[in-house]
């Protein structure tokens, strides 16, 4: 099929926009409530918000790269827009960066470790690019 013909929205392009949108609201709630320092409102000890305050300039800002990218990839999914690739990438980037931050360059409490969530974040990260690359390949995304 010719890449430049624009292909009918499939069912599954809605399906996978909305949980991904949802799923990755999650991500900017957190990012939000831990940059506004609401953090003791969702009963965090001091030394789980210390954490948190202890982030550099870098590793936050991959964070937001990580939580805003895969957002606003989501929202172009649902567009339609090629750009959902780049942006979904972008997160990626972002993701590579907080994870080198939290689990090789520092030692994050105990506390706050999931290994199981850290691996749901890495597997619908890399499920959202392969998507949006794969529609785009197929001239879903324009």
């Amino acid at each position: 099929m010719n890449n430049t013909l624009t292909r009918k929205t499939p069912w599954h392009l809605w399906v996978v926009g909305v949980l991904t949108l949802l799923w990755n609201g999650v991500g900017i709630m957190s990012y939000m409530t831990t940059r506004l320092g609401m953090l003791e409102s969702l009963g965090m000890t001091p030394d789980q918000i210390a954490y948190f305050n202890s982030y550099p300039v870098w590793a936050n800002t991959f964070w937001a790269l990580g939580v805003w990218g895969a957002f606003v990839g989501s929202l172009l999914l649902l567009l339609r827009s090629r750009w959902a690739v780049t942006s979904i990438a972008i997160s990626v980037v972002g993701l590579i960066g907080t994870s080198l931050y939290q689990h090789v360059l520092t030692q994050t409490p105990e506390s706050l470790q999931n290994p199981a969530l850290a691996i749901l974040i890495w597997v619908t990260t890399l499920f959202m690019l392969w998507y949006a690359m794969r529609m785009k390949s197929t001239g879903v995304l324009r």
